[in-house]
Parts: C-alpha cells; structure tokens; sequence
C-alpha cells in the first residue's frame, strides 16, 4: 500500500473518494465481505460471487495492490502452486464499512427473507455506533461531517 505521506497533495483530500478509489468497484467490496466469512482461494470467490474470472481476477490484483489483501501461495495435494487471499490489517479495518452496510441494509432495505449476515462478537450480536471521546453512544442524527485540516473551504 502506498504511503500516505508519499502521495501528492494535489490528490484526492477526501477519505470517501480515496476509499473508494480501493474499493468502489463492482464486485470489490463483496471480495473483501467473502473474505471476512473466510474465504481465500479464487475458486471459493468465484463460486460465492459468480464474477466473471477476467473482473475477478482483476479486483483480487487491486486489494493485493492497495494493501487490503495479501497473497500467500499453497499447493493442494498433485496440483500446482497457486494463490490464497487474506485481510491485511487495512482490510481487517474495512470490517466497519461492511458491517455499516449490513446494518444499513437490515434497517432501509432489508429482504424479507431474513438476514443473510449477522454483526457477532464470538456469539453475541453487536451493533456499529458513533461513540464521543468519553466513550458515550451519538445518535446518528446528532453526527455531522465538518471540514478537516485539509479541507479546501469551509462549509
């Protein structure tokens, strides 16, 4: 992953956009959704997703490239090397984005089917919430984005 401190400062400010630009793409964020329920080999994304090899291929190349995932290669038993893909740390801390998605689906969109994932910390449900310095639980409603150091105005 590049450092951040090597980036140009005419480059994207925005931590949206710059997220985005790792994993905006089609199919990128499901990769990385199948790779916290413990998926790591080509073949498993593959079958879970049912992405064209070609894109999958691609988005796999990406994650390794921003650092999201790392390959290692293995051998099955009378087959050839071939790669798994596993979070990195940067990828472990998307777990936050994924698991807003979750919440976010389960409450404005939700299938009537029922949950096809569920937020646990080892058995017991957990939510994602904005906490203050103290530690204090903010409503959603009461969170605004303001302008950061590097803003180029103030809103």
């Amino acid at each position: 992953m590049s450092d951040p401190a090597s980036r140009p400062a005419d480059g994207p400010r925005c931590q949206i956009v710059r997220t985005l630009d790792v994993v905006g793409e089609k199919w990128s964020l499901l990769v990385v959704r199948d790779a916290f329920r413990g998926l790591t080999r080509f073949s498993e994304f593959k079958d879970s997703l049912g992405a064209p090899s070609d894109i999958l291929s691609a988005r796999l190349a990406k994650l390794v490239d921003s650092g999201v995932l790392e390959k290692r290669p293995y051998r099955a038993p009378g087959s050839r090397e071939r790669s798994s893909y596993h979070l990195t740390e940067a990828g472990r801390g998307l777990a936050v984005v994924i698991g807003a998605m979750v919440q976010w689906g389960d409450a404005y969109n939700p299938y009537e089917g029922g949950a096809s994932s569920v937020l646990v910390a080892g058995e017991e449900p957990v939510s994602l919430a904005f906490v203050d310095g103290e530690g204090q639980a903010v409503a959603a409603l009461d969170v605004t984005i303001a302008p950061g150091p590097a803003a180029r105005t103030r809103w």
